[in-house]
């Protein structure tokens, strides 16, 4: 029997912290003399007895958790913290529905960035702080899980990044809070350090901190309905690329550099790969802006960088609607959603370590065709890769595929035409936020799609952003029966 105790324990201390958090927008509705203040205040309220009650309830669990318990405690909590999180979006008015409202909440806490808010521009500030909120909380919590869970649970290959401190499953609970105290001061420097930059580069005040909070969570919600582009700022464009690429870093390399160890950034080859490929699209888009003349100069290479930049990461953010370029850059942009940056970092996507991975044991395969009594390893950052390692990241390619069919299957069996259930499979499962075409474009929203495209897209940004087998696990009978 599965003891539900200790996952209760940490759902009710971060459903808490999530009421906690719901007082800033109501404070900030408070200082504007907007009535929502008092929804905010009832949603927190709320939110924080529910969760203390979990917490007493569960008080004297095991401080151990296994296996099973901790791909259990990784869905649940996501999934309760955004259907408490859409409460005051429901509330305010925000959103007609709860299913606008737990897909909003879902797209902020995953950092996919898709919304179905129509008028940021004049939207209550206490909506627009709760939006950022999510996905900086969001992105605080994914980087703790890349570093805690999913390398003890061996998700997709990401037990190459396991540490000393959780080989062990019961090391889990107390260590893990060690690292989200270490890993949210970085954030929180990193968010002050950007919004500083973006203030000084024209933005208000208000906007430059919220912008700040999604960059670098790489979330990408905006308050506004032409997101960056709205500001039509070089200065911010480029801010937005610095953070958006930092974001996307492996967050224990930062560790490294305040431990002061400054090559530790420069010797990981997975971060010279992303850097790579960054590069090489950015060439290719730049290059082709200028033979259609779209944008040329250093204009041409602002827009590029800015797109690929958050189009790879998963930002989402837009200065500009690149479905206008043609098929040429919208299928180029189709394809590097998938990519994603770093392990270990806010981003999204397959992730650059897998195609290293891949890489790898491809050149290997090769060599030992051509010589068939040779001995080749395939490494990684110079480290040789566990069997184990390849067969977890090529299962995961598989499960990557074949989840992004279905969920391309479910939505156009919803009534959604071609082209939009496939870019919105891809933008889901990806993280992304926009899609392709007129309706979920980067100059579109997701408001007019039907209710049960919401739930299957809502089921895809969880599936994405919980690393596939997480969430797929659980479906298994045998599972529930160990």
């Amino acid at each position: 029997m599965l003891d539900l105790r200790p996952i209760l324990l940490v759902t009710g201390v971060l459903l808490a912290t999530l009421g906690v958090a719901m007082m800033v927008p109501a404070l900030v509705d408070l200082a504007a003399e907007n009535d929502d203040w008092r929804i905010f205040a009832a949603s927190s309220l709320l939110t924080m007895m529910i969760g203390l009650a979990l917490w007493l309830s569960s008080r004297g669990s095991p401080g151990s958790m296994g296996l099973r318990q901790a791909f259990v405690m990784t869905c649940l909590v996501w999934i309760v913290l955004s259907a408490f999180g859409a409460l005051p979006l429901l509330w305010s008015g925000s959103v007609p529905t709860y299913t606008d409202a737990f897909f909003e909440a879902m797209s902020g806490l995953t950092t996919t960035g898709a919304t179905v808010i129509v008028g940021l521009d004049h939207a209550a500030p206490g909506v627009l702080f709760w939006r950022a909120i999510l996905q900086w909380l969001g992105g605080l919590g994914i980087i703790v899980m890349a570093l805690a869970v999913l390398p003890m649970l061996k998700v997709g290959g990401m037990q190459l990044f396991k540490a000393e401190a959780f080989d062990a499953p019961e090391k889990i609970l107390p260590r893990a809070t060690q690292i989200s105290g270490i890993m949210t001061l970085i954030f929180i420097g990193l968010t002050g350090t950007c919004a500083i930059l973006y203030h000084l580069a024209g933005m208000a005040l208000d906007d430059a901190i919220m912008h700040a909070m999604t960059t670098v969570a790489t979330g990408g919600f905006s308050t506004k309905d032409a997101s960056l582009g709205h500001f039509d700022s070089a200065a911010i464009d480029w801010i937005a690329v610095a953070f958006m690429c930092i974001g996307s870093l492996p967050f224990l390399l930062y560790i490294k550099l305040l431990r002061g160890e400054p090559r530790a950034l420069l010797r990981d080859t997975q971060v010279r790969t992303f850097f790579m490929l960054l590069a090489i699209f950015i060439l290719i888009i730049w290059l082709f802006q200028h033979h259609s003349g779209i944008h040329d100069g250093i204009e041409g290479l602002r827009y590029a960088a800015f797109n690929v930049v958050s189009v790879m990461t998963g930002t989402g953010y837009a200065n500009a609607d690149y479905n206008a370029w043609g098929p040429f850059s919208a299928g180029l942009f189709f394809i590097i959603m998938f990519i994603g940056g770093c392990a270990g970092s806010t981003s999204c996507g397959i992730k650059v370590f897998r195609l290293q991975v891949l890489w790898a044991s491809l050149g290997q395969h090769f060599n030992r065709s051509v010589y068939p009594n040779g001995i080749f390893v395939p490494r990684f950052n110079g480290r040789p890769i566990d069997d184990n390692v390849v067969a977890a990241v090529q299962s995961f390619f598989f499960l990557y595929i074949c989840s992004f069919a279905g969920l391309a299957i479910a939505l156009n069996m919803t009534g959604l035409d071609d082209l939009t259930a496939l870019s919105g499979a891809a933008t889901a499962i990806s993280n992304v936020g926009p899609g392709l075409g007129e309706i979920i474009g980067p100059a579109g929203t997701f408001q007019s799609l039907n209710d049960p495209a919401k739930w299957v897209l809502s089921f895809g940004m969880l599936l994405g952003r919980l690393e596939l087998l997480t969430v797929l696990v659980l479906f298994i009978p045998r599972f529930w029966r160990g």
